[in-house]
């Protein structure tokens, strides 16, 4: 009977203590605050760690994919009608963008490195041949130069002579190739006869093939976390001229390949884009899974792009001073030699409705043209992204250029791009492991508070079979006692019988009744102290 009591109790004290400690530890968040203060610790960069060869040379593949828009319409286009535009692509290609000339400073608080961007095409994830695939588009060289022109007649009358000379026009037909990576321009070849300080080739992407964008100053963490990878200097300089406030010209953020740990719902995650001249942020729109990794999808706000009427801020962004063109675009043509590039998102996604009214073809959607991040809360790792931008050029009638017809003022679509990374399934694979075992972990207290409930349950069953057996053993003693009764009745009953065989039946029958009444007496007494020791 002891040791049974001694093994109930032994598990109502352990349930007690572990739901005690578990409870104790969830309010702490003690293991969880392990995990994150491992994570701070590893996730910085620090010469032969892998986060630092990670971010040196990042493992998962990118791709570029671009797509043109044809003109099908030219004549129509210059007597004043609307544009029919026929999407063509993607042609894509593999993009690999490696840190070089990596240099720590600051006793390893900062690092300088360059960023070396290499164009392969991949023609199995391509729809038609760069090479051969002609596109008829706006001639931007020539609209370039037009707009350089427009405020002197001078400057107008030879760009009209040389234009008329190169038989140069508002559109002009090119391959892909030619288009992307630069062609010779009889156009710009006319002016780099006077001026050689003007290339006379032309290409959206000329000379961005094996090349960087120049040298980046990043934090490497050290100091706090949320520093990691953080830009501080861009080509010399901590911030950007190209716009009229100095908001506008802040280099914020990352360089948008990598980013902070610990990453919550309510952070904005900010980067610096060197083809959009500008930093950007994104806010938290859902919670994804991509290959069994837990991700958070942050996206560009409507704000982002917004008009200066919509957000005050980007008031700085329009160039000259007040000359904003809406919502959805940007005039990035202070950083673009003074061509009149306009960015939007693909298709005028989260543009205003004028923008695609104006042009057939416009077809926004979210899925195809939004640009997003997703990223592991707990490690900062970009699992997968994608960056999509259209390049568009501002067309307008221009009194004294016969090339420019009758056309409308339009926001032109020329290309956009999608360019993209998905993590490769061995990076996962070590990534879900990582995650598996934070994970175990930080579930530790709840695996205690189980093993509590599991005592508790032992403890409550324990008790119960206790009880049974001690109602079992009552009943036993209780029927015991019955039976000597009865054995002890039958006793008298047979001495009453025999007595009464022997004597006369008077003297028998007063004896007996004597006998019988002292006998019962006892016999309560007996009972009665027994109901006072045993009154259940």
């Amino acid at each position: 009977m002891g040791t049974r009591l001694g093994v109930i109790y032994t598990f109502g004290i352990l349930c007690i203590f572990l739901l005690i400690a578990s409870i104790a530890l969830l309010v702490t968040n003690v293991f969880l605050t392990v995990v994150q203060n491992y994570v701070k610790k590893e996730v910085q960069l620090r010469n032969d760690t892998v986060t630092f060869e990670t971010w040196k040379n990042p493992p998962p593949p990118i791709y570029m994919q671009f797509y043109f828009f044809n003109v099908t319409n030219p004549t129509e286009v210059l007597n004043g009608g609307k544009p029919y535009l026929e999407e063509k692509g993607p042609y894509t290609y593999r993009e690999y963008k490696p840190k070089e000339n990596v240099t720590f400073l600051d006793d390893g608080e900062m690092v300088s490195a360059l960023t070396s961007k290499t164009y392969i095409f991949v023609p199995e994830l391509s729809k038609g041949n760069p090479t051969t695939d002609l596109i008829r588009t706006v001639n931007i060289p020539v609209v370039t130069i037009m707009n350089m022109a427009k405020f002197s007649s001078s400057y107008i009358l030879l760009a009209e002579a040389l234009f008329t000379f190169k038989g140069a026009g508002l559109f002009t037909t090119r391959t892909v190739h030619e288009l992307l990576w630069g062609y010779k321009d009889p156009v710009l070849s006319g002016i780099h006869f006077f001026k050689r300080d003007v290339d006379d080739y032309f290409g959206l992407y000329y000379k961005m093939n094996g090349t960087n964008d120049g040298e980046y100053v990043f934090l490497t963490g050290q100091e706090n976390y949320k520093n990691f990878t953080r830009i501080v200097e861009w080509r010399g300089n901590n911030s950007l001229d190209w716009w009229t406030t100095d908001t506008c010209n802040m280099i914020n953020g990352t360089d948008g390949t990598s980013f902070h740990p610990l990453v919550t719902k309510n952070d904005t995650l900010l980067f610096f884009s060197s083809d959009l001249c500008r930093s950007l942020y994104t806010t938290f729109e859902q919670e994804l899974g991509v290959k069994g990794i837990r991700v958070f999808r942050f996206v560009l706000p409507n704000e982002v792009f917004a008009n200066a009427t919509v957000n005050p801020e980007n008031a700085g962004f329009c160039v000259p001073v007040g000359n904003c063109l809406g919502s959805g675009v940007l005039n990035v043509s202070a950083c673009r030699q003074g061509a009149p590039i306009i960015l939007s998102s693909p298709h005028f996604y989260q543009a205003d409705q004028k923008f695609i009214d104006a042009i057939e073809g416009m077809h926004p959607d979210k899925a195809n043209h939004e640009t997003f991040l997703d990223i592991n809360p707990l490690t900062g790792l970009l699992v997968r992204a994608a960056k999509r931008v259209q390049v568009n050029v501002y067309i307008e009638k221009i009194k004294g250029f016969m090339q420019t017809g009758d056309v409308q003022t339009l926001v032109f679509p020329v290309m956009y791009l999608n360019e993209s990374v998905l993590i490769d399934n061995t990076s996962a694979a070590k990534l879900y492991s990582m995650l598996m075992l934070s994970e175990a972990v930080t579930l530790i207290p709840f695996m205690i508070m189980g093993l509590a409930i599991l005592f508790g349950l032992i403890f409550i069953i324990l008790v119960c079979t206790n009880r049974n057996m001690a109602i079992e053993e009552k009943d036993n003693v209780v029927e015991e006692n019955a039976e000597t009764q009865a054995i002890r009745i039958d006793g008298i009953e047979e001495r009453i019988i025999e007595f009464i065989k022997q004597s006369d039946f008077k003297i028998k029958w007063k004896r007996a009744r004597l006998f019988l009444n002292q006998f019962c007496n006892k016999e309560n007494h007996s009972r009665h102290q027994r109901q006072k020791e045993h009154p259940c």
